[in-house]
Parts: structure tokens; sequence; C-alpha cells
């Protein structure tokens, strides 16, 4: 690996078929946590819309946009791309959409197996922008 690069962790369960239908809840972290998508929600959100209209058998269930991250529930169903290139297609639009080089290399994601695990997610990505509001408040006593 050359000077400079970074070393990148394969964190993707070996042997799993990420183009298996499913749910897939999925983090994307602006590059040294950056706040790039502050002011433009709803630029990220135009992109997400276009993906999954793009892309056959990919869906959404729910989403928020933070300032410096992104949480994605992806639904496959019957769709030939991986996971993998469905999120570097939705990063390169969000880039190219901003202007710069806005993401961590790599994203965190986890493959929801059951009902319970879903709505547990769902409730976080609900409730994640007020917990990082209230930590942001009492971080700055605001």
């Amino acid at each position: 690996m050359g000077q400079g690069m970074r070393n990148i962790k394969n964190v993707r369960l070996k042997g799993f078929d990420y183009t298996s239908n499913g749910y897939y809840f999925v983090t994307a972290v602006g590059n040294y946590r950056q706040k790039f998508f502050l002011g433009k929600e709803d630029q990220v959100k135009d992109e997400l819309a276009d993906l999954i209209k793009s892309i056959p058998g990919l869906g959404l269930d729910y989403f928020v946009v933070m300032p410096n991250h992104v949480h994605i529930i992806f639904i496959l169903e019957n769709c030939r791309l991986r996971l993998g290139e469905i999120v570097r297609r939705f990063k390169a639009k969000v880039s190219r959409r901003i202007g710069a080089a806005v993401w961590q290399p790599n994203y965190y994601e986890h493959i929801i197996r059951n009902e319970k695990a879903l709505n547990k997610i769902r409730e976080y990505v609900v409730n994640n922008p007020e917990e990082e509001r209230l930590k942001f408040e009492e971080f700055y006593g605001r």
C-alpha cells in the first residue's frame, strides 16, 4: 500500500450475498466528521430519491440526514446490484452535487435479520436527530 493511503478495514460479512433480498441499515459518515450536509439536507435527500428511482429492486424504508452523517435503511428486492455498489453510487452522487469529496472511505452496514431488529433500528434512526441536538446542547450549554 502506498504511503499516505489509508488502511481501510473490510467490515463486510464474509460469504454473505449482499444482493440478497432484505433490509440493510447503512451509515455513511462525512470525511473527518465535518458537517458537510448542514444546510444541504434537501440535496442529499434528492440524490437518494433519484438513486432509488434509478435502480430496479432498490427501496427505501427510513433515512435521516445529519450534519456529518447519513443513516439509511435500504430494502433490496430482486436487486441486481450489491449493497456496496449502491452505497458507492449514492456517495458519488452526493459528492458531485455538493462539489467536493465529502465522504469517509467505506461505510457501516448492518444486515437486518428480523422484525424486532428492524423496529429497533427504525426507532434509532427516527430519534438520532434529537439525541444529537441534546448532546450539542449539553456540551455547549444551550
